[in-house]
């Protein structure tokens, strides 16, 4: 009887170190991932602020990412990290900004002081003839 509770307890410690070697090693492995997230020395950092704020450009992006080797994604997320980052303006295929179907609905409503629920359901080319017959 004895000889067994021992066993049991001997199973049960194995299967505890078992389980916390695992934790210990995630835990290293997270912290080996975080400190490869440090990318950029001090310095890089510096001048890549510097070179970006000079001239806010996805050329600019794509300098400072051949210089230092890195790709633009990894260039842009530090600058936006550092709070320097501005997010070009959407544009269409044919250069134009981006406009949503609710901007042009509310011009609308706005030029006739009503509201129209269902005219979002009209097509965008719609929605800018009646703008540009009503202007």
């Amino acid at each position: 009887m004895e000889k067994e509770k021992e066993a049991k307890l001997n199973k049960f410690l194995d299967k505890s170190i078992d389980i916390l070697y695992n934790i210990i090693m995630k835990n290293s492995k997270r912290s080996e991932k975080i400190m490869a997230t440090a990318n950029y020395t001090e310095q890089q950092t510096k001048e890549m602020v510097a070179q970006y704020e000079a001239a806010p450009t996805k050329d600019t992006v794509v300098a400072i990412a051949e210089k230092l080797g890195k790709n633009t994604r990894s260039v842009i997320a530090k600058l936006s990290r550092e709070g320097v980052y501005k997010a070009q303006p959407r544009t269409t295929k044919r250069g134009e900004p981006v406009v949503l179907k609710q901007e042009l609905v509310n011009v609308i409503q706005e030029h006739f002081g009503d509201e129209f629920p269902s005219l979002v359901k009209a097509s965008k080319v719609d929605l800018q003839k009646i703008i540009d017959k009503i202007s």
